[in-house]
């Protein structure tokens, strides 16, 4: 089915867009972590949209969430692929600070409690930026999406346990990593 199908049929686009356009946020947002570009993640993000409504008839799923992450994963893994086998090869990590908003805001009080938590969540992205891909990827999809183990385990293809254990270590390595951070040079 064409994806331009979509317009043949106005009542499956409404649908579409009524279960798929609210997790549009949390799409990017797995985009972002796991290619690390921006550009590259509103690409992957609208691939994965192209995709989820070419077979919106066929899914069945629980949840619209935990699906169309699973496109957004399949979509990186080929853009991942695509990067290694390409003459430049490997991926670069390009740290837009600047265009990226922390996920979280609280009014600061101050300008200085401003600038502090700017700090701190440029900090925090950079650490999470810097996990190993299983280790980033499961505690962005816990620690940011909200998914249960249960849909991570799914999604990831992995035992349930396999997905407590990358999160403890992720939490772990990101507690280290903030840590030294932390300490006053010396």
């Amino acid at each position: 089915m064409p994806v331009n199908a979509a317009n043949d049929d106005p009542e499956k686009a409404r649908r579409f867009r009524d279960a798929a356009l609210p997790h549009l946020d949390d799409v990017y947002t797995l985009a972002r972590y796991l290619l690390r570009d921006a550009s590259d993640a509103e690409d992957a993000v609208q691939e994965c949209y192209l995709r989820a409504l070419k077979h919106f008839d066929s899914y069945r799923g629980p949840a619209m969430k935990p699906w169309l992450l699973a496109i957004l994963r399949n979509v990186c893994r080929a853009e991942y692929a695509r990067r290694a086998s390409s003459p430049t090869g490997a991926i670069e990590d390009v740290a837009d600070k600047e265009e990226q908003t922390p996920l979280w805001s609280e009014a600061p009080e101050t300008p200085e409690t401003h600038i502090l938590r700017q700090r701190d969540a440029s900090t925090i992205r950079r650490l999470v930026s810097a996990l190993a891909e299983p280790f980033r990827e499961t505690f962005v999809l816990r620690e940011i999406q909200n998914l249960s183990y249960r849909e991570i385990a799914d999604l990831a293809d992995v035992p349930v346990g396999t997905v407590m254990s990358r999160l403890a270590r992720a939490r772990a390595m990101l507690r280290s990593a903030w840590m030294a951070e932390q300490e006053p040079p010396k």
